[in-house]
């Protein structure tokens, strides 16, 4: 009897993961791509899709000055910024939740690395930085999760009050430079040529030992026809990035130099790498998605939802506080406006144009990377093509901030409206 049931059992559980079981082979692979997409399921297709075709529009308008080597390493460390702060909103998206004070997090905790450098070494400067940003972070977390505030309206005050911190560390209206070499080439600074390309090498290994054990695990339901098209496929991007940053793109008149990979693209991934494995290969990652999908449900499967809410915005903060080091490190000083203006509004942009629902439960750090690109692209591709008159409407400057405005606030509402209507095609 025991032999039967266990027998029944055994079937059961593999009749209910035979989709995680069952070999398949790349067509197969590429169909179960589709059905998901019929499903409503796009992921980061949108913006995938975003970036095709926004580098294809601008490196038609403008190939010499778009696809040129100094503006591919210009956008890289333009993105950086607002792509790390929308890692830091994704972790309370995750959630259903907002950080509107998020830039100016990012902007006290540059201000407060600015302001201890002058007088502190680099590491207690970091530190207080940090300690800071995880504060701030915090705070919100305790007004939203223990005092029952809504979200929307906490950081909302939090944008008065983090904004008044910051014009006094910096003084109302005046501005903290950064003389330390180290924090200045976290933006500014390049790899050597000769370890650009040992980076690349040693990523795309990690890449390929990544997915292989990502099939081993599968048993067979990722094929091995899929991993080598993306591998191939990562190989000649990384390959052709290297090549065009390992060039000298400096001016003619200029002192030195310039070649290599930026220093922050090695970092952004690393934040890449560890916030994706502490979303998807922890406990906490786990129940930070269960909180967002269902809180009740949560809260009833014995999580601890009030803490996991808390803990969210305290990440957030820290993240953002990174986001305010690589802002600093941009313009090699901190002012009132630093982490002020659109930034915010970028960094939820770029999480939501990636795929990240507003509505929590759903999202990637790999959003925010994608995201960020499409808000980044989309700036430097208008300032780029500079006036035009487009069949003879009349002249436009498409690099004026009124059509970067437009042009992003309308890539966000498109996002926003793909993310509600898959919900809607889903439910």
């Amino acid at each position: 009897m025991s032999d039967t049931t266990s027998s029944t059992s055994e079937s059961q559980v593999v009749g209910d993961f035979a989709l995680d079981s069952v070999k398949k082979d790349l067509r197969g692979s590429l169909g179960d791509t589709v059905a998901r997409l019929k499903d409503g399921q796009l992921g980061s297709l949108p913006a995938i899709l975003a970036i095709v075709v926004l580098v294809t529009l601008f490196g038609s308008v403008s190939p010499d000055s778009f696809l040129s080597k100094i503006n591919l390493a210009n956008f890289l460390e333009q993105a950086s910024s607002v792509i790390v702060i929308a890692m830091a909103v994704s972790f309370v998206l995750l959630l259903g939740e907002i950080d509107l004070a998020a830039g100016f997090t990012a902007g006290v905790a540059g201000a407060v690395l600015a302001t201890r450098l002058q007088n502190w070494p680099l590491v207690p400067s970091i530190l207080a930085a940090a300690v800071v940003a995880i504060a701030l972070g915090t705070f919100t977390g305790f007004m939203v999760a223990k005092v029952g505030i809504p979200s929307f309206v906490v950081t909302l005050a939090n944008v008065l009050l983090f904004q008044g911190i910051l014009l006094q560390l910096v003084k109302n209206g005046g501005s903290v430079r950064i003389e330390n070499q180290i924090i200045k080439d976290l933006v500014g600074g390049n790899m050597t040529p000769t370890v650009s390309w040992i980076f690349v090498i040693v990523a795309l290994v990690l890449l390929g030992l990544s997915m292989f054990r990502k099939q081993r695990v599968s048993h067979g339901a990722i094929p091995t026809s899929l991993i080598l098209l993306k591998l191939g496929l990562a190989t000649a991007g990384a390959v052709i990035f290297t090549t065009m940053l390992n060039q000298n793109r400096a001016f003619a008149s200029a002192p030195a130099p310039i070649r290599g990979i930026p220093y922050v693209i090695p970092l952004v991934l690393i934040l890449l790498l560890v916030m994706t494995f502490v979303l998807n290969r922890t406990r906490y990652g786990r129940h930070l998605y269960a909180v967002g999908g269902n809180p009740e449900a949560a809260r009833r499967a014995g999580i601890n939802v009030a803490r996991i809410r808390l803990t969210a915005f305290a990440v957030c903060g820290l993240l953002a506080g990174i986001g305010g080091a690589f802002l600093a490190s941009r313009v090699n000083s901190v002012d009132p406006n630093t982490g002020a203006n659109d930034t915010l509004l970028l960094a939820v942009g770029a999480a939501v144009i990636g795929g990240t629902s507003l509505f929590g439960g759903k999202g990637r750090m790999l959003n925010a990377v994608l995201g960020g690109f499409v808000l980044a692209l989309i700036p430097n591709g208008l300032t780029l093509v500079g006036k035009r008159s487009p069949l003879g409407f009349g002249e436009i400057d498409f690099g004026s901030s009124g059509t970067k405005f437009i042009c992003a606030g309308l890539a966000l509402l498109a996002a926003s409206s793909v993310d509600a209507l898959s919900r809607k095609r889903t439910a």
